[in-house]
């Protein structure tokens, strides 16, 4: 008889600044640049929306980022903003490479646990119509869409998930 075990997921922090959280969120940047424009990225577009869209708030006291590894591989990141009572979610990423192997679970988990523990009592994110995948991991996972809670050049979609019992 032949076992398959399941990959392990493991979260951890990570400071914005540090190699492995510059590496992935550059690969996520990327990635939006690409899908957003449906074209390779021109040369300084990613630094470009990178500083358009800094994620050096994603540290105490402003939030937090997660990386995800995978049977001890980097292979993605979660972020959340810090707001009176919730949490913003941001930032996440799975390489391709391990997509579909229930990283994005274990990424909100992880960030809904976190959130939690802080005292927030929904999670609420905006998304674009492109990133169909990021829609139905929010949908299989408790979010649901909700009006604009707030205005961007890439908003698009916004979702909640309330975190308290009573909800």
């Amino acid at each position: 008889m032949t076992t398959t075990l399941r990959p392990a997921w493991v979260t951890a922090l990570a400071r914005p600044d540090h190699p492995d959280a510059t590496q992935l969120l550059r690969e996520y940047m990327t990635e939006m640049v690409v899908r957003y424009h449906r074209r390779p990225a021109r040369p300084g577009e990613v630094d470009a929306a990178l500083a358009e869209m800094p994620s050096d708030d994603l540290a105490y006291p402003g939030g937090l980022l997660l990386l995800a590894h995978r049977d001890a591989e980097l292979a993605g990141c979660a972020g959340l903003r810090w707001r009176p009572d919730w949490a913003e979610l941001t930032r996440v990423f799975l390489r391709p490479a391990h997509r579909g192997a229930g990283g994005g679970a274990a990424l909100l988990a992880a960030v809904e646990q976190r959130a939690r523990a802080v005292g927030a009592d929904r999670i609420r994110l905006d998304t674009r119509s492109d990133l169909v995948e990021a829609r139905a991991l929010y949908a299989r996972h408790g979010y649901a869409e909700i009006p604009a809670y707030m205005h961007g050049p890439y908003a698009e979609h916004w979702f909640e998930k309330r975190l308290t019992s009573d909800a």
